[in-house]
């Protein structure tokens, strides 16, 4: 009954959110009519495909070996005292099923890719060149006049290069999900994933050039040019944007909520720059973000019907992958990269409490999921044991720190053994709220990043006048 209503309400629900945020800013009459229609309605279809494809393809992806057993469930076999039982024996549940959404979403935007460009609703001129108009409008007048006629290969090649990012990133996801790469491995996926946008960016004439915060004018100026810098910056932009969500997972409905609800935040943020810039490039620019967030956002809706408690799929880090490079495309091509980072203060967060394990100063388990207790089906904190001595400094300061500032949660035991909670955002909220069940640590989870992120578009565009003479 649940998922009936879901599917019956979720489309609309949708739909009313990408209208009301477009309308509700008054951004509506500054978009395409058409192309915004086409854009939702490829959205929806896009949602419908990935719904009934997902349960479509999962005996497939079970028969090919492509599947996981949720842990945490009680159909999950134990022994009398909750230990797991080796070699794992519960629910078989699909994985990699991100790569479905990505298909979706890719099929979804190769549809519309040439819309902007032959649809006649702005008509982009001549020999005056223009963006998102009417291609075959212009072919037609110039021939008649006799002038020349320019078509927009620097709009087209954007569409291109965000294409080949995203469809590059979902191979090598998928890749990860069927090899089980080694995380040193994995970091690094994305850098030749991003290597299109790099160019696309440099041969567009994007900019290095940075304005600076009024604190600094007197020193260094008004504005900065950071020449390399700033794509080794965007660089680390896409490789941080797809191992985030790959870093905050572990429960059902988690990588895919956060990315919908990242989604929904940049689709309203190009809403309101849409009507504050009716033209000209930022209008473009971010233009050019909402086409590609749409139908992400509705894609992700889908798989997230399917993901949330209790999962019948697992997304896998196909879809982990996938996200985080159509985020670091919309950011970067967009030229929003500064406000999309701040869309993701969580997994900030989250990085930089897992610094520690993630660079070895305390032991890091393969996975850090959360441990479940059988007897009230509620999640809680899991461990990791290790002796002080065989710690080294930085170990040994990240343990004071989080003993003085209860950052964690400690058990001593004999011969000086600890047991730390995994130092994960996941983990510290069970250490400050207590055990809970799965869907209500999401939800909790989910609202955390719906703060968050409502907290970054006030200070994007309240507080930012305090550091910068002009806001754009």
């Amino acid at each position: 009954m649940r998922r009936d209503l879901w599917s019956l309400v979720s489309p609309g629900v949708g739909s009313l959110a990408v209208v009301a945020f477009a309308i509700g800013v008054k951004a509506f009459e500054t978009m395409p009519p058409v192309l915004l229609m086409a854009n939702l309605a490829l959205g929806l279809a896009g949602y419908e495909a990935t719904s009934r494809m997902t349960l479509a393809m999962s005996p497939a992806f079970i028969k090919s070996r492509l599947f996981g057993i949720d842990l945490n469930k009680p159909s999950t076999k134990r022994d009398a005292d909750g230990t797991l039982v080796r070699p794992y024996e519960g629910t078989l549940v699909p994985e990699a099923m991100g790569v479905i959404a990505g298909t979706v979403y890719l099929v979804c935007m190769f549809v519309f890719m040439p819309l902007p460009f032959v649809h006649d609703y702005h008509s982009w001129g001549s020999s005056e060149g223009g963006s998102w108009g009417s291609a075959a409008q212009s072919i037609v007048s110039s021939r008649a006049s006799g002038t020349a006629y320019h078509f927009p290969h620097a709009h087209l090649s954007k569409f291109l290069c965000a294409f080949l990012s995203i469809c590059c990133m979902c191979f090598l996801g998928f890749a990860d999900n069927v090899l089980d790469l080694r995380w040193r491995d994995k970091l690094w996926l994305p850098l030749s994933a991003s290597l299109p946008l790099m160019i696309v960016y440099a041969v567009d004439g994007g900019g290095t050039l940075i304005v600076l915060p009024k604190l600094l004018t007197p020193w260094l100026g008004q504005t900065l040019t950071l020449g390399p810098l700033y794509y080794i910056f965007m660089t680390s932009l896409a490789i941080f944007c797809t191992n985030s969500i790959n870093i905050l997972a572990g429960v059902n409905g988690l990588e895919v909520g956060q990315s919908v609800v990242i989604a929904a935040t940049v689709i309203l943020n190009n809403a309101i720059q849409l009507y504050r810039w009716p033209e000209g490039p930022l209008h473009d620019n971010n233009l050019f973000s909402f086409y590609l967030m749409v139908p992400f956002f509705f894609t992700s809706l889908a798989l997230l019907r399917h993901n949330w408690y209790p999962s019948k799929i697992f997304v896998g880090d196909t879809y982990c992958y996938f996200a985080g490079m159509t985020f670091a495309v919309a950011a970067i091509l967009g030229h929003n990269t500064k406000t999309v980072l701040l869309f993701f203060v969580p997994q900030i967060l989250n990085f930089i409490y897992s610094v520690p394990q993630l660079f070895k100063f305390i032991p890091c388990p393969r996975h850090r999921m959360p441990g479940y207790l059988a007897e009230s089906d509620q999640l809680c904190v899991s461990w990791t044991e290790f002796k002080r001595g065989d710690l080294s400094r930085a170990g040994l300061l990240t343990v004071k720190l989080c003993e003085t500032f209860k950052l964690a949660r400690f058990e001593y035991g004999a011969h000086g053994l600890v047991r730390m909670s995994n130092m994960t955002i996941i983990c510290y909220v069970l250490h400050l709220f207590g055990p809970m069940h799965e869907s209500r640590l999401t939800t909790v989870l989910l609202l955390f990043q719906v703060l968050c992120n409502t907290a970054a578009l006030l200070v994007r565009y309240q507080l930012a006048g305090l550091l910068y003479d002009v806001v754009r």
